[in-house]
Formats: structure tokens, C-alpha cells, sequence
């Protein structure tokens, strides 16, 4: 495989930082992850840092190219489900470990999906976004109904309530897996905490494949500013990896 990958992490106007990040590179998969640790619930970053060790070693142990994405996918965050449950046995329901994720498996010139809760991934191609994941929220669910447009979305009262996340109750959470998205050359792939997009257009989001002098790293600091200034003096922690593909 031919890529560029970065990522970036920023703590925004909060005390700490509770996201977590990571791109783990094999010569024949590379895998993006971020997990974002719930704020309202006690320890997110535990829960964060739990949920991303479990799958980034699960995908350092597998051998790769994976047969069978979906189900390493499926497996990979109920696993990480099951152990950030662990670290609240002893708590209340309510204030248990939580986090949302998102990870983005990259193989044998296709990409594959899954995400819980409102972590996203964007997959950006000629300057524009040719698709995004769906948030697990009441709000996507207006945007999808037609009840509400994406820029009313942005500044919505109740688009910082998700409907599901890892951690918490037992059952496995519902996540969202997509098939196989084939990838050109050129196209970046951006795998995101809500600090990062919240109150950003799709506009904005692609600016992160901008050709030119400017590397990917340099596209998704750049993207990180945008989104902290936009969402100043009230910004969250703000984290996002990215990949170009470059061919095979």
C-alpha cells in the first residue's frame, strides 16, 4: 500500500483530555482509530484508552490482509465494549465508563467502516465529502427525516445526545459496519471526534485533501484550528486521523 496518514489531537477549551487516537500501518492493512471519552460520565479517558488498546491489539494480532473485515470489525468493539464495561462493575449505571468510536479499516485498495455513537469518518474525494457515517442520534435521525437541514443541525439544542455508545449497560451496543468503499487515488479518508466537526460544514471537512505545497499532516492541523476557533470559547477536545491513498 501507498499512503499518507496523520494525526492530531487537541485539548480545546476543556481541562483534559479525554479522546484518543491512532493509525497503526501493516505492510498490507493500515487501521484508524478514535475513541471519545464521554465527559459526563467518570473516567471517559479510561474508557477511551481501554476501548482503542483493545482493538489496536486485536488488529496487531490478526493476520492481515484481514478475511473477513466486517466481522473483525463487529468483534473488535463488542471486545472493546465488553472490557470498558468491566471497568464500571462496581459503579452506578449512570456514572460508568462511556466512550463513542470510530475505526476505519484500510485494505487491498477498499475501505471499511464501523462507528458507534457520534464519532465520525468522512471519506473526501475531488474536494468534496463523497459520503460520511451517520451519527447514532436524535438529530441524524431529523436529518435523515427531513425534518431538520445539516446546518440547522449544527447549533440544534440536543446535537450533543447520543443514543448509544461502548461502555455502560452489558448488551453490545448497535454500531453501523459499511461494505467495502473502493478508493482512488487522491482519496483521504478522516476518522473524527464530534470536536472536530461539530459546527463545521462538509465544506469545511473537505478542505483536508487540499493539494499542493502543503503535506496531510499540515491539511489536518490546519482543519483542527478551523474547528477550535469556530467552536471557541466552548470548544471539546478535538481529534482526528487521517490517510491519503496513494495506489497500491
Amino acid at each position: 500500500m501507498q499512503i499518507e496518514y496523520a494525526k492530531v489531537s487537541a485539548l480545546g477549551d476543556r481541562s483534559d483530555n479525554q479522546d484518543r487516537a491512532a493509525v497503526v500501518v501493516a505492510e498490507d492493512a493500515a487501521l484508524m482509530l478514535v475513541f471519545d471519552g464521554m465527559g459526563g460520565h467518570s473516567d471517559g479517558a479510561r474508557a477511551a484508552e481501554t476501548g482503542l488498546q483493545v482493538v489496536q491489539n486485536l488488529f496487531m494480532d490478526a493476520t492481515l490482509p484481514i478475511f473477513d473485515p466486517q466481522g473483525f470489525l463487529y468483534m473488535a468493539l463488542a471486545r472493546a465494549h465488553d472490557e470498558v464495561v468491566n471497568l464500571g462493575q462496581e459503579v452506578a449505571v449512570d456514572f460508568r465508563p462511556r466512550a463513542t468510536c470510530a475505526i476505519c479499516l484500510v485494505q487491498e485498495g477498499g475501505a471499511f467502516w464501523a462507528h458507534i455513537g457520534d464519532s465520525r469518518i468522512y471519506h473526501v474525494r475531488n474536494h468534496g465529502v463523497l459520503t460520511r457515517s451517520r451519527d447514532h442520534s436524535h438529530v441524524e435521525v431529523l436529518i435523515q427525516e427531513g425534518a431538520i437541514t445539516e446546518e440547522e443541525a449544527l447549533d440544534h439544542p440536543m446535537r450533543n445526545f447520543v443514543e448509544c455508545c461502548i461502555g455502560g449497560d452489558a448488551p453490545v451496543p448497535d454500531m453501523s459496519i459499511t461494505g467495502k468503499m473502493t478508493l482512488l487515488q487522491g482519496d483521504v479518508l478522516l476518522a473524527c471526534s464530534d470536536g472536530l466537526w461539530s459546527g463545521m460544514a462538509d465544506s469545511d471537512m473537505a478542505k483536508i485533501a487540499i493539494p499542493g505545497d502543503n503535506n496531510l499532516a499540515d491539511n489536518l492541523k490546519q482543519l483542527s484550528m478551523r474547528a477550535l476557533s469556530a467552536n471557541a470559547p466552548y470548544s471539546d477536545n478535538t481529534t482526528a486521523t487521517a490517510l491519503r491513498w496513494l495506489g497500491e
